[in-house]
C-alpha cells in the first residue's frame, strides 16, 4: 500500500492506504505533468508543494486515529517519493516498444511466463532488431511492470523478494534459461 503527503506552507494533506492505480492516477501522473492537484477541497501546484510517497502495510483504522496515521506510516514503511515519480516521468516518455511488449506480457502472464519467453515476445515483436536490442527492450518491460506491480517473480509457488529482482533481471543466466532457479513471471496472486 501506499500512503502520501502533500505539503504547500501552511496547509498539510495525508492519504492512507493507496493503491499503486490509486496513487498514479490522482496523485503521481498530474504531478509529473505538471497540473494542479485537487484534494481536500484545496488545490496543490507541484512546483509550490512537497510530495512524499510512502510504500508499507496497509493501515488499520486505529492506527489512523487521532492525527497518528502519518507517524505509523512512517515508522513501517519506506520513502519511495523518487522511485515512484522517475517511473511515473518515464511513463510519460515512454517508448511505445517497451508499451506494446508490457501489453503482450500481462495478456499472457496468466499463466507463469519464463523470462525466455518474454525474450521470444520481443523477437516476435521485432525480429528486424539486434539481440541486443531485443534483450534491452525485454529487459525494461519487465522491470517496470515489476516495479509496477503487474506482475510478480516467482520460484515455484514462492515470490521473489523485490532485494533479488536487481541481480535476476540483470543477468544474462536468466534470459537464457541456465538458472539454478526456474524464475518465472506471473500476475499478482489475489
Amino acid at each position: 500500500m501506499y500512503h502520501l503527503e502533500l505539503r504547500q506552507f501552511p496547509h498539510v494533506a495525508r492519504v492512507f492506504n493507496l493503491s499503486r492505480d490509486e496513487l498514479d492516477g490522482k496523485f503521481v501522473r498530474p504531478w509529473v505533468g505538471g497540473a494542479m492537484i485537487e484534494h481536500d477541497d484545496r488545490r496543490w501546484a507541484p512546483e509550490r508543494s512537497k510530495l512524499t510517497i510512502l510504500e508499507g502495510p496497509e493501515l488499520r483504522a486505529d492506527e489512523l486515529g487521532l492525527g497518528r496515521g502519518w507517524a505509523s506510516a512512517t515508522r513501517r514503511s519506506t520513502d519511495v517519493t523518487d522511485a515512484v515519480v522517475a517511473q511515473a516521468r518515464r511513463g510519460a516518455e515512454a517508448r511505445p516498444e517497451v508499451e506494446a511488449l508490457k501489453a503482450a506480457i500481462g495478456e499472457v502472464a496468466g499463466t507463469p511466463l519464463g523470462f525466455q519467453d518474454v525474450m521470444a515476445l520481443a523477437a516476435a515483436a521485432h525480429p528486424q532488431w539486434r539481440a541486443s536490442q531485443q534483450l534491452e527492450l525485454a529487459e525494461q518491460a519487465v522491470w517496470e511492470m515489476l516495479h509496477q506491480g503487474r506482475v510478480v517473480m516467482a520460484v515455484g509457488s514462492e515470490v521473489v523478494a523485490r532485494e533479488r529482482w536487481q541481480p535476476v533481471v540483470l543477468s544474462w543466466a536468466t534470459w537464457a534459461g541456465v538458472t539454478t532457479e526456474p524464475f518465472r513471471l506471473q500476475i499478482p496472486p489475489g
